[in-house]
């Protein structure tokens, strides 16, 4: 359950063709013209948590996932390449898209908590997008290649939880030199479980020890999950072929109802590049470039700027972390700029509410990037002005 690398082609056609039929009925396919236009909301509106139990039912599942990337490999006419580069724990693929021929390489992940849902639609939006003949995509297509992985944790995907399925007995039986270990801090023994992003570790070559668990979250991670043994994965034949991953973006959900520094309404989206407070305190990575972080973060939040659409209430996420165990922690100290994607709404909290702006928020966010990087304006933005974007805070409460 955790082969190499393999294409589509070689591995999984047969029944992604089967499917290919149903393609036009899939709920999502089009997230971003999903649903009324969005409004701003004041503070003072409702700001409760989904009932009902339809959380999930407008998002995208791993089925109706395989079959959109099957159309849009087929539809770019191969200029979109799909692959499946892994596994979950319980057997799923773990899809990476390919797409551009640019010396800039930006890796994009989505979903690694699985009730986090809306960055997998704007990524299959993104790569319809960049596969097709537009002038624009071919520019971008030119100057950067994009890898994008739209739903790490499809595990967690279909239970509609930020966990994904594999116990702790599992993870000795694999690992033979944790038995009599402590299980991880990160493991949650009630839906039997791990928060995939805090399994990462700089060293992508880690094999973990029994001494260190439980571990804690400013620990580094290990890659005692097939999930992040796959990104790992990924990056690294990135690495091998570019020498540097020069951007790597993670696509999160938050919770519903946080406010900025001089908004009166909520946010709709907290990006950060802050994840190592001292990068020797992990060893020594010379690749560490906390300035070029700063910089995609700023490309991000200038692209959503639009006078006072619902698009533009963007935030800065806290800047007290410490998390070398998370992709973007590690990821950072080997050397990629790296932006964190907090989209307003889990499923549990938010649902399908304002689906259509969050998702093509992300997308206007992502597209902005790739101008940036494709027009060269990315190397010439002063980093310090990412410290001028609103800080995210808690709403006032009287």
């Amino acid at each position: 359950m955790r082969g190499p690398v393999t294409s589509i082609s070689a591995r999984g056609r047969r029944r992604l063709a089967a499917a290919t039929a149903a393609l036009l009925a899939v709920p999502g396919a089009g997230a971003a013209v999903l649903g009324s236009p969005a409004l701003a909301n004041p503070l003072e509106s409702h700001c409760g948590t989904e009932t009902g139990g339809k959380s999930v039912q407008g998002f995208i599942s791993h089925a109706e996932l395989r079959r959109s990337l099957e159309q849009i490999e087929h539809s770019s006419g191969g200029v979109v390449d799909v692959d499946v580069a892994g596994y979950s724990h319980q057997g799923r693929e773990i899809f990476t898209a390919r797409v551009g021929e640019g010396d800039t390489v930006v890796l994009i992940q989505s979903q690694i908590h699985g009730n986090e849902m809306h960055g997998t639609a704007a990524l299959l939006d993104l790569l319809r997008t960049l596969g097709n003949n537009s002038p624009r995509s071919q520019a971008i297509r030119r100057a950067v290649t994009v890898v994008a992985v739209p739903k790490i944790n499809p595990d967690g995907g279909e239970l509609d939880q930020r966990a994904n399925a594999q116990s702790w007995e599992a993870t000795v039986a694999d690992f033979p030199q944790l038995a009599g270990a402590r299980p991880a801090w990160n493991y949650n023994s009630r839906v039997g479980g791990f928060d995939v992003n805090r399994d990462f570790h700089p060293d992508l070559d880690y094999v973990p020890q029994a001494a260190d668990f439980p571990g804690n979250s400013a620990s580094v991670g290990w890659y005692v999950t097939p999930e992040a043994q796959t990104t790992r994965d990924v990056y690294r034949a990135l690495e091998r072929e570019f020498g540097t991953v020069d951007v790597f973006v993670d696509l999160h959900n938050q919770a519903a109802c946080y406010t900025g520094e001089g908004m009166d309404d909520f946010t709709t989206l907290s990006i950060s590049g802050r994840f190592i407070t001292d990068p020797a305190q992990h060893g020594n990575w010379p690749k560490f470039d906390y300035d070029a972080s700063r910089r995609v973060n700023v490309a991000v939040y200038e692209a959503l700027q639009s006078g006072n659409s619902p698009q533009s209430k963007v935030t800065r996420y806290p800047q007290n972390t410490n998390l070398p165990g998370t992709a973007l922690g590690s990821f950072a100290l080997r050397g990629s700029a790296t932006i964190l994607f907090e989209t307003r709404g889990q499923t549990q909290s938010w649902g399908q509410k304002q689906h259509g702006m969050l998702t093509k928020q992300i997308g206007t966010g992502l597209t902005g990037l790739l101008d940036s990087i494709t027009d060269g304006t990315l190397d010439q933005i002063d980093p310090e002005r990412y410290e001028s974007i609103p800080e995210r805070m808690n709403v006032p409460r009287g």
